[in-house]
């Protein structure tokens, strides 16, 4: 697993983001973060918007449990494989419903998006 950095990116974005300062562990877990067993906080949504049962693309982010670290990636459905979800228009959806995402973590000061 690639290490946390204090900022993070998906594949084919030029957008950085970082953990907003204030985020607190509650937070964390309303917005359906789920804490690992060594302490960090993962979450896991599907870029299908027509269902959320169906195997889909999926953003995965992990935050440290200092909540001063992060991991973004957009991945295959089985998780394993990094996805550029920005190179073509066929997934159009699946960026709208990224955006969707990361829009409402910013809404509720989670991360801060740079640039």
């Amino acid at each position: 697993m690639a290490l946390l950095k204090t900022t993070a990116t998906v594949l084919g974005s030029t957008v950085q983001y970082r953990l907003n300062p204030a985020v607190k562990k509650y937070t964390l877990r309303d917005v359906g973060f789920v804490p690992t067993n060594n302490g960090n906080f993962q979450m896991e949504r599907p870029l299908d918007s027509n269902s959320p049962f169906n195997s889909a693309i999926k953003l995965k982010m992990t935050i440290g449990k200092e909540l001063q670290t992060l991991k973004l990636s957009v991945t295959s459905p089985d998780g394993l494989h990094p996805v550029d979800i920005f190179k073509s228009e066929k997934n159009a959806e699946n960026v709208e419903q990224f955006n969707f995402i990361i829009a409402n973590l910013v809404a509720r000061e989670v991360l801060i998006k740079e640039g």
